[in-house]
């Protein structure tokens, strides 16, 4: 898994006079997998867009390629950062910094695969090499029809040779047999060149292999070999394109199977359901201790969707609240921090709540992109021109600006405060529950008169500071928009966002920031306080019995849509139509069970595509149909027939997220495709190979495994149980020099208190003993853990044999 966690950011400070629009492509190997938003008008780009992509094991490459966005011709390609797989697995913490772009060489540029056959043959006339060139696929397209006119040349020692010329194709077959004699001297090693032939100018590279003369001896090449660009040193542009500020983390581990994880989830279990202020050595206690910063966000991330698989959300929120707010004095402190209860909380809500979001603020959302109403307060950033005149008399002036936004931003408050304090019964049962516990939680630990408030403001500050507001000032990053907010679009978000606080705030700091043109907006926000605070009582006021019981498998339902919107399909038998004519608008919804379409959303007649059928996901080039953005989807029926369906999206971002849709829903099918064709059978012949035979098998990989992570992913605990595994390993010396090496510390009944550090100063006997076992059989589980991966690693290498493992 790989995780760009604070998103994308670039500067290129004076590289060019005038301005950009840049956007950022990233690309696994030979796949595109996502497309930030473009920022208009700027040399110092902020995207702040997360992605996390699942990836083959085999993945070799991550690139960023930054454009500019030329709404007329073809975009300019501004640099780019590669970062190979080592590079970016060398550091557990993955990598965070400003990296120089360099520039886009033609000739770096490779991508695909070659197949060959080498033997190393010996008669009367000496040694001979016999090269069997058979066939390259996913090749980069050199010409400007999207595909390319390849031919290898085959170098042994001072001798070359080279294969026929394939027109028009990205997937040529040869199947030719090229021999080459040794040459006097020390053994030779052999390089295959692809290059694109060209009728006029020079040839185009597409990129090499080579093989050392100790390969060639040993265990010549046979199969299917990743093509490299010329070996070089990197180029340094010396910041002079500018530089991408990135964060990438690599995650990769072996997931055991479900019976070797189950004595550590039973462990956190027992965790969350005991008493929570004097645990100092189970699981959880030991995760708080160690965890920190992104490390922290990502546990938390995790531990919920363990808790979430395993029915006991609830009660691991209420574990980790009854210990912050044990250890909390000062009730105006409380969640204030990024403690592992707060970011857990945050997590939370992200993962359950994000249908209850979309319901409640997308609508006004919506309102503000679409109308794109000036609205300003501040009279330093007052733009007098940009609004409508009020009068003929003039510009208008400041004090009417700020009587117009006023009324613009009241009215979308309103909306928005309507909405929120009539969604109670339409926020999720296990949402409500959670604030329950939180406030009576907060209420028995600050009952006095005067901290009346502090039950509302712990509720509030999760809801409206670390849901609402965050989703109002960035829609695209809670999935509220596709596209990033334009500048005046984002600056009347921010206001919106600043409103929306001060209401989740009870209205308390009203008037002591140094924001004092907000003051306007202080009668309509502290009219809203009252309606919150009915709001949230009636908010917490859910029974026990609403829980759903039991373990939740899935986020949202099988039947749930997961996905829906237009795409275009393109007609079974399109018989003489154009390309583009032969694509049909329809509605498309997407189930874990099937993909189903209509002529429009309420159109009653709907055909559907069993998910149980899909064998791949793929795109689909360019030239197939001289359109951009398509994909197939191919099934199998009932006779083992395949058929395969085209739908065009609308831009890379929404084809990259069907893709990754659509191979999620189909994930669990057997017999998915190896291999599938990227272009389409026209005109008797496959577009991409060439091949006149419509069952000819793919010439190109299929990319199942590459999906982008989302909050409607299934719940995985095995895996989530996997991370929280490793990084209990990290605190395991020091659990066990605390409890079970601390010979300062005194068990006996007799000792009035106990001598040692950290939590056990001045711990009861009887507790101390509790924590001392606990902490043993924590030990225990995760030695017996560590025996597991050993043994399966052994059976992956080959050195044990394959049978029953375990404890």
């Amino acid at each position: 898994m790989l995780t760009p966690d604070d998103g994308i950011e670039a500067a290129w400070g004076g590289l060019r006079s005038g301005s950009s629009d840049p956007y950022c492509i990233v690309k696994v190997d030979d796949e595109v997998v996502a497309r930030t938003a473009t920022v208009w008008r700027s040399l110092s780009p902020f995207w702040g867009e997360e992605y996390t992509v699942h990836l083959p094991l085999d993945f070799h490459q991550l690139a960023f390629y930054v454009l500019d966005e030329d709404t007329v011709g073809h975009d300019d390609v501004i640099g780019k950062v590669s970062l190979s797989r080592d590079a970016i697995a060398a550091d557990p913490r993955g990598i965070d910094s400003w990296i120089n772009l360099s520039r886009v060489d033609p000739d770096a540029e490779v991508q695909g695969e070659i197949c060959l056959a080498v033997q190393m043959l010996e008669d009367a006339l000496g040694r001979c090499l016999r090269c069997h060139v058979l066939q390259a696929r996913d090749l980069a397209p050199r010409d400007i029809s999207g595909t390319s006119d390849p031919f290898a040349r085959v170098f042994w020692g001072s001798q070359s040779v080279e294969t026929s010329t394939i027109k028009k194709t990205r997937f040529p077959r040869w199947d030719e047999v090229l021999e080459l004699r040794a040459a006097p001297g020390a053994p030779s090693p052999l390089r295959v060149e692809l290059w694109d032939w060209d009728m006029v100018g020079k040839n185009d590279f597409l990129g090499m292999v080579e093989f050392p003369p100790q390969v060639l001896q040993q265990k010549p090449p046979n199969g299917w070999f990743r093509l490299r660009p010329f070996p070089r040193a990197e180029e340094d542009s010396g910041g002079s394109l500018g530089a991408l500020r990135l964060k990438v983390r690599l995650t990769e581990d072996r997931v055991l199977p479900s019976r070797y994880y189950r004595p550590l989830s039973e462990l956190l279990a027992t965790a969350v359901l005991g008493p929570a202020e004097e645990d100092a050595a189970s699981p959880l206690a030991v995760l708080e201790e160690l965890t920190s910063g992104d490390c922290r966000q990502d546990l938390a991330t995790r531990l919920v969707k363990l808790f979430l698989g395993q029915g006991l959300a609830g009660p691991f929120l209420d574990y980790l609240t009854r210990r912050e707010v044990a250890r909390t004095t000062d009730p105006n402190t409380l969640f204030r921090s990024n403690s592992l209860a707060s970011k857990s909380m945050e997590q939370f809500m992200k993962l359950v709540g994000m249908p209850y979001l979309h319901e409640v603020l997308q609508p006004v959302i919506s309102r503000v992109f679409e109308e794109k109403k000036y609205m300003e307060l501040d009279p330093c950033k007052m733009e007098l021109g940009r609004t409508r005149r009020i009068s003929f008399k003039g510009a208008p002036s400041e004090e009417h600006v700020r009587e117009a936004s006023l009324g613009l931003l009241t009215g979308y408050l309103g909306a928005i405060v309507d909405a929120i304090v009539g969604s109670a019964g339409r926020c999720p049962a296990v949402m409500r529950l959670a604030f329950k516990h939180l406030h009576q939680r907060v209420e028995e630990r600050f009952p006095q008169t005067e901290h009346e408030d502090v039950k509302y403001l712990a509720i509030s500050g999760f809801l409206f500071l670390r849901f609402f507001a965050p989703a109002i000032l960035t829609p695209k990053l809670f999935d509220l928009r596709d596209q990033h907010a334009d500048p005046q679009t984002s600056r009347s978000l921010l206001l919106l966002a600043k409103a929306v606080q001060s209401i989740g705030n009870l209205g308390q700091q009203l008037g002591q920031g140094k924001e004092v043109w907000m003051a306007p907006l202080h009668p309509f926000l502290l009219r809203s306080v009252s309606r919150v605070r009915d709001f949230l009582d009636r908010l917490v006021d859910v029974d026990e019995e609403e829980e759903a019981g039991g373990p939740a498998r899935a986020l949202v339902p099988r039947s749930a849509t997961v996905r829906e919107g237009y795409l275009l399909k393109r007609k079974e038998e399109p018989g003489g139509l154009a390309p583009r004519f032969a694509f049909k608008k329809r509605y498309f919804w997407l189930s874990a069970d099937a993909l189903s379409y209509a002529k429009s959303p309420e159109w009653q007649t709907r055909s559907s595509i069993p998910a149980s059928h899909i064998r791949a996901v793929e795109r689909v080039d360019e030239g197939a149909f001289q359109l951009p953005h398509v994909m197939q989807v191919v099934t199998q029926d009932g006779a083992g027939a395949l058929h395969t369906t085209y739908l065009q999206c609308k831009n890379v971002n929404e084809l990259s997220q069907w893709l990754s849709a659509l191979r999620k829903a189909s994930a669990p099918n057997p017999d998915k495709l190896a291999a599938c064709h990227p272009g389409a059978f026209r005109s008797a012949r496959w577009t991409c190979c060439l091949r006149a035979e419509r069952s000819a098998a793919g010439c190109s990989r299929t990319h199942a495994a590459v999906t982008l992570g989302d909050w409607r992913d299934p719940l995985d605990p095995d895996a989530e149980t996997q991370m929280v595994y490793r990084q209990l390993l990290l605190g395991r010396d020091q659990l066990r020099r605390k409890f079970l090496e601390n010979s300062s510390v005194d068990t006996t009944p007799e000792a009035g208190t106990v001598k040692g550090s950290g939590s056990l100063e001045g711990a009861c006997p009887d507790a101390l003993a509790r924590q001392k076992a606990a902490a043993a059989r924590l030990l225990e589980v995760l030695a017996d853990l560590d025996r597991a991966h050993e043994e399966f690693q052994q059976q992956e290498e080959g050195t044990v044999a394959p049978g029953p493992l375990g404890p």
